[in-house]
């Protein structure tokens, strides 16, 4: 009888311990070759311990590593990728001074004759990027795209040389429904050359999409192994986060009251075209749509980011068309944008101090220029509570922050001032199950106070489960309206490629 295959990659109770912490405890996994296995979990649950270890960014305290059967040990990157182990990490390792050829060939430059052959470098290049679908320049510098281009970028460079196992890191949380298809593409192609791809994901239709197997973590263990194809979404969230879905989603009482925004045909310059709608407070109005529709452009436009070229914006029963976003802020009007580093938060500043910028021409400006720096702590100390931010984070800089962490500081800075709209753009974006329930209950206890709310969001279940009132957009235009319990997937995906196909 022929000896079972060995599995691509193995770990055996691997730990990683830190003072004080356990990262990941006795952990067992393994990758078989061709397929895609998914590591599902919450911030903290040890999905990032693991896969650094993997990848030789860490070494384990305990436990071993094997390769086809082989134990291996790895005392930096460059070990695990000679072994054929690649990783695309959140956080990129590009050069950004460097062109987008000098990245991908960084440290095997073609040379000829003893000299640099920029030639050959900028087509090893083009055929890099052409081989896996991505259209970007070779002679563009890195600090010139944007942060999907970086991503695709990046991609391509784990890719360099011959790879038997691609760790992917939330590799869509940049990319556009239509990149992100090629991504998917991509990964279609390496499992057919036989790469073993351990995945991480936090969006559930992606598991659906791609996985073959998925492994659940929380607390740096190991809860189950499962086929994809034989769970479910409800068990894996169960298993992730120890709760039952509906528990997730809080029902939130519709009250609603006066009108605060009336946008009556307003036209952008960022695509938006002849959209309309009315948000009352007391109620959660959902704007849903594919990436791209024009939806986080719509309330950009409305905030003072983008230009208005037509139309009117009415806040609080004034003509607001136009408007400086301070004047907005100081009248009530709080946006959460969608990228929390590059617009919302200043990666360097502390998470208090983050939390206080938008009191600096406020409450906190006293006499003479002086800050008021007792009451600044009090409300940073306050909003911190309320969105369940440790105290022991308020000191820390935001860039050290999880991503969850980062998310509950920028929800902070909208709660140190009394606004009547509050406007989240993709509110949960990156962030697991634990915190996603924390901001839902903040937005349901805003809401039910009285203030209005605006819920901008790719993720459509979130749309559903939290909205009163959701309009749906589709090329920069408004494409229908729904309410109540006429709120379901079925209408919403088909507003989503225009009204003509809606079917009540």
């Amino acid at each position: 009888m022929q000896a079972m295959t060995p599995p691509l990659l193995q770990t055996s109770g691997l730990t990683k311990r830190y003072p004080g912490v356990v990262a990941l405890d006795a952990v067992d996994f393994d990758l078989r070759a061709g397929e895609v296995h998914v590591l599902f979990g919450e911030n903290g649950a040890g999905k990032s311990s693991l896969i650094s270890l993997l990848a030789g960014a860490n070494t384990p305290s305990a436990g071993d590593i094997r390769m086809r059967g082989v134990p291996v040990q790895f005392a930096n990157v460059h070990e695990a990728r000679r072994h054929g182990i690649s990783a695309v990490f959140q956080e990129f390792s590009l050069v950004p001074t460097l062109t987008v050829a000098q990245n991908l060939s960084l440290g095997e430059e073609p040379r000829s004759g003893g000299m640099l052959d920029r030639k050959a470098l900028r087509e090893r290049a083009r055929s890099m990027l052409a081989d896996l679908g991505f259209d970007i320049g070779v002679d563009r510098l890195v600090a010139g795209l944007t942060r999907a281009e970086q991503q695709m970028v990046e991609i391509a460079k784990s890719l360099r040389g011959s790879v038997s196992v691609l760790i992917l890191d939330e590799p869509t949380a940049s990319l556009t429904d239509t990149e992100a298809q090629r991504l998917f593409a991509l990964v279609a192609r390496l499992k057919a050359r036989g790469v073993g791809i351990v995945y991480i994901s936090h969006r559930m239709h992606e598991i659906t999409l791609i996985a073959d197997r998925v492994t659940v973590l929380r607390d740096g263990h190991k809860i189950a192994t499962s086929d994809a194809k034989a769970t479910s979404p409800e068990r894996l969230i169960e298993q992730m986060s120890g709760r039952a879905i509906e528990k997730i989603y809080p029902h939130i009482r519709h009250q609603p009251g006066e009108v605060v925004l009336q946008i009556d045909r307003l036209h952008s310059a960022s695509g938006v075209r002849d959209a309309s709608l009315t948000v009352r407070r007391g109620e959660v109005v959902g704007l849903a749509g594919l990436v791209g529709c024009g939806k986080s452009e719509l309330f950009r436009a409305v905030y003072g980011l983008d230009a208005v070229t037509a139309g009117s914006v009415q806040f609080r029963g004034q003509l607001r068309t136009g408007a400086k976003i301070r004047q907005l802020l100081d009248e009530g009007l709080f946006y959460l944008p969608p990228d929390r580093k590059g617009e919302g938060l200043v990666m360097g500043f502390s998470a208090r101090s983050n939390i206080t910028l938008p009191l600096l021409h406020g409450p906190l400006h006293g006499r003479g220029g002086w800050l008021r720096r007792r009451l600044g702590r009090k409300l940073a100390s306050e909003a911190a509570e309320r969105v369940e931010l440790a105290p022991r984070n308020l000191e820390r800089p935001v860039a050290l922050l999880s991503g969850g962490n980062q998310q509950k500081v920028l929800f902070g800075k909208g709660l140190t001032r009394d606004a009547v709209l509050y406007v989240f753009d993709e509110p949960t974006v990156g962030v697991d199950i634990a915190t996603r329930c924390a901001l839902y209950l903040l937005i349901q206890q805003l809401c039910e106070a009285g203030a209005a709310v605006v819920v901008i969001s790719s993720d459509l279940p979130e749309v559903l489960h939290l909205s009163h009132r959701v309009y749906v957009m589709s090329q920069g235009q408004i494409t229908g309206e729904l309410e109540g319990e006429a709120i379901n997937e079925s209408r919403v995906l088909n507003l989503f490629f225009g009204p003509n196909e809606s079917k009540p």
